[in-house]
């Protein structure tokens, strides 16, 4: 866990630069958040003497949650979204290892339905560390490829150039900007092993290949792949929360598996569902096909012997 909360801290670093102080607060209030709700559960509801907070999965959840919120939301949102993560999605399975969805990605999901309009109210980065609810808002990429695929013939040339999103100079929810600080982690758990390539990238090389297909019969309906897999929570997603040890397969082949029908399916909703952003509901709809992997891409059994024919 603690791994993941240090793979995250450049890209936490270049939220603060891109949303100063609305950054700085939303990440601090989903943290605390987090962690009280789940030692006020684990003192008072269930009588545990066992300090579960200190394991850093509360933490590293409202960080996630965080990074899945607008910089300007409101603080009691933030709160909410905590409480339905940490007291519904995960202790309400019993504890970290037993959830079934991601606790962060569950709220996000809560809060999208919920809140709509304050979920997808989106700051632009630039301006400045003093502003926070009255920041300036405007479009995304994603918005941009969604009114393209709408009709809008003028959409994809108002995009960001692929400097700007790896830089982090779009705006969005935390963890949608600066695509290097994300890659910089995706080196990090890699090398100390916490994770290995098969999720994020089985995810990330479906969408740029299919998107890629798109792209080429219709280039100006559908985006280039290198905007697809830079825009939105695409990098977030396969990274940090795909690979959630808990919610997703235990196999490399099922991993695989996994993160091709993420990708299809966060490309699916993209470009032809209600929402422009589909990484979330991907990633929670498989979650709940990882028992069934899991039952068909069985990893290998050590010492068992093979039965005679």
């Amino acid at each position: 866990m603690y791994w993941v909360i240090l793979a995250l801290v450049p890209a936490l670093i270049c939220s603060f630069i891109s949303f100063g102080m609305g950054a700085i607060i939303t990440t601090a209030i989903s943290v605390a958040a987090c962690v009280l709700t789940e030692w006020v559960i684990n003192k008072f509801l269930l009588g545990s003497s066992k300090c579960t907070v200190c394991d850093g999965s509360a933490a590293l959840t409202g960080i996630l949650l965080a990074f899945n919120m607008p910089s300007n939301i409101a603080p009691w949102i933030i709160v909410i979204g905590a409480i339905f993560a940490i007291g519904v999605v995960k202790m309400t399975f019993g504890g970290l290892g037993c959830n079934l969805f991601n606790p962060a990605l569950a709220g996000r999901a809560f809060l999208l339905i919920s809140f709509p309009v304050d979920m997808t109210t989106w700051p632009l980065p630039g301006q400045g560390f003093g502003t926070y609810l009255d920041a300036e808002t405007g479009a995304t990429p994603l918005a941009l490829m969604s009114q393209a695929f709408k009709g809008d013939t003028s959409a994809l040339s108002q995009l960001p150039s692929v400097s700007d999103m790896l830089l982090g100079n779009t705006g969005g929810c935390l963890g949608e900007v600066c695509a290097l600080a994300m890659l910089l982690g995706l080196v990090i758990l890699l090398v100390k092993k916490v994770i290995t390539w098969h999720i994020p990238v089985s995810i990330i090389a479906t969408v740029f290949v299919f998107s890629g297909l798109l792209s080429l019969i219709n280039p100006v309906q559908y985006a280039n792949p290198v905007a697809e897999v830079l825009s939105g929570g695409l990098l977030l997603g396969a990274i940090f929360m795909a690979t959630d040890y808990v919610t997703s397969p235990m196999s490399k082949s099922g991993q695989l598996v996994y993160g091709i029908a993420i990708g299809l399916l966060t490309l699916i909703i993209r470009t032809w569902g209600a929402y422009p952003e589909g990484m979330s509901f991907a990633i929670l709809i498989m979650n709940a096909f990882v028992p069934l992997i899991n039952s068909k891409f069985k990893p290998k059994r050590f010492g068992e012997v093979p039965a005679k024919k």
